[in-house]
């Protein structure tokens, strides 16, 4: 739990606060823009719930939290927050919560189709979210957009025995067990409508998942920045290839899709037309960097 004694001083006063651990991972802001900002290189409250929604904002980022930085002075009944996560985020999509440290704080999303449900990335395993998920029909596949995010995958596979998909070139010890290990920079059919897309850069085996053209699951890869207004991507966190990661963005140009649904960062929609202009300044934005 959050400690009151290691609250950070840019809070306002009140409930609600982060404390000094914080990794500045954003899952809070994206769970609860309204209640927490970050402040340098962490989060921090900057209003405190005042609606009933805006509280049960704040209670699944605290739930979600992967450090456990995000404390209340007063004692919550979380129960109506335990049942809210996964968050519906459009139609059939939903964001998980219950970010792991592992994974840096990564959100995950499940896709919830007839023929069996699709889980991307991996969020931490836990009770609660286990069961909601158990509810809406388990899991038949998890997808992985790379190495980082692969957090609780064994236990989740175990669970629910989904088959896993990797590409082979950020299979590692932990992952060795992964059931696909798609190789090479060509796109592949996952049935489904579902497409897995090579992009490396931000990892040498990074790949995107296009659903039905129209979401598109982005793990580190290409995310959406409010101050520049336009899709970008994370060059300080660029581990393989900041040109590769430029070349894998130019492929995407192949592609319509409406949604960018980043591992960091909040989810984005504009119109196929648009997506693709903003990508576009996206990568004139990377060759100039």
């Amino acid at each position: 739990m959050a400690s009151l004694a290691q609250r950070l001083p840019d809070n306002v006063p009140g409930d609600f606060f982060v404390d000094d651990t914080c990794i500045d991972c954003d899952a809070c802001r994206i769970f609860a823009p309204q209640v927490f900002s970050d402040k340098g290189d962490q989060s921090s409250v900057y209003h405190q719930p005042e609606t009933a929604e805006e509280l049960l904002a704040a209670e699944k980022a605290l739930i979600s939290c992967p450090t456990a930085s995000i404390g209340s002075a007063k004692k919550h009944d979380m129960r109506p927050a335990l049942a809210a996560l996964p968050e519906l985020v459009d139609d059939d999509v939903y964001r998980c919560g219950y970010a792991s440290e592992s994974s840096f704080g990564a959100i995950s999303y499940l896709i919830r189709r007839p023929p069996g449900n699709i889980l991307i990335d991996s969020p931490r395993f836990s009770g609660p979210l286990v069961r909601n998920i158990t509810a809406m029909g388990g899991v038949s596949r998890m997808l992985l957009t790379h190495q980082d995010d692969v957090a609780d995958h064994a236990r989740f596979a175990e669970r629910f025995g989904c088959e896993r998909v990797l590409h082979r070139d950020d299979v590692h010890p932990r992952t060795a067990s992964i059931e696909l290990q798609p190789s090479g920079r060509d796109p592949i059919a996952l049935g489904d409508d579902m497409l897995m897309i090579p992009t490396p850069g931000h990892t040498r085996g990074h790949a995107v998942f296009l659903d039905r053209e129209t979401y598109l699951f982005t793990g580190d890869h290409l995310a959406w920045s409010e101050r520049r207004g336009h899709l970008y991507a994370f060059r300080s966190a660029c581990w393989y290839s900041w040109p590769e990661q430029i070349r894998s963005m130019e492929r995407l140009l192949d592609y319509r899709f409406e949604w960018v649904l980043p591992g960091h960062g909040r989810p984005v929609h504009l119109d196929a037309s648009s997506m693709r202009a903003s990508l576009e300044r996206c990568i004139e934005w990377m060759r100039l960097g």
